[in-house]
Formats: C-alpha cells, sequence, structure tokens
C-alpha cells in the first residue's frame, strides 16, 4: 500500500511534465479512493519539477534494491 510520504517510481510517463517512466517522486497527497495520487518530482538539488496527478496504476513504491539515475528534465 502506498501512504502519503512514500517515495515511488512511475512506471508510465507524464509527457506534460516531462517525466519519464523511472523517475522517482514523493506522494504528497492519498486520494480517498486510493485511485491516484499527488506526486511531487524534485531535481537533485531540492527543487520542485513538478506536481503530478498519477493514476495508482502508473506508480509502485522503491524497493531497497534501487538506486537514482540522473538525466536531464526536458519541460520545465
Amino acid at each position: 500500500m502506498i501512504n502519503e510520504h512514500d517515495r515511488v517510481v512511475l512506471t508510465a510517463p507524464v509527457p506534460s511534465e516531462g517525466l519519464e517512466s523511472g523517475d522517482v517522486g514523493t506522494v504528497v497527497h492519498v486520494y480517498s479512493d486510493r485511485q491516484a495520487f499527488e506526486v511531487e518530482f524534485t531535481t537533485l538539488d531540492g527543487g520542485t519539477a513538478a506536481v503530478a496527478t498519477v493514476e495508482a496504476s502508473c506508480v509502485r513504491p522503491v524497493t531497497n534494491r534501487e538506486i537514482t539515475h540522473a538525466r536531464e528534465l526536458t519541460v520545465r
């Protein structure tokens, strides 16, 4: 179960925000039906890159065997 403040990984891109599958964000709101989340994605220096509403089927929890990977954001 994904909860507020959990880190999640996108399993589908969000082109309107320049986000790609594999991008990592933090859940800032869980909708009451748990069918969607508000997720904040930040740059490595801590700035907010995007806050997106993401369907539950398009994110998964991070695991302890994963590391982050840097890439340049194409939309800002």
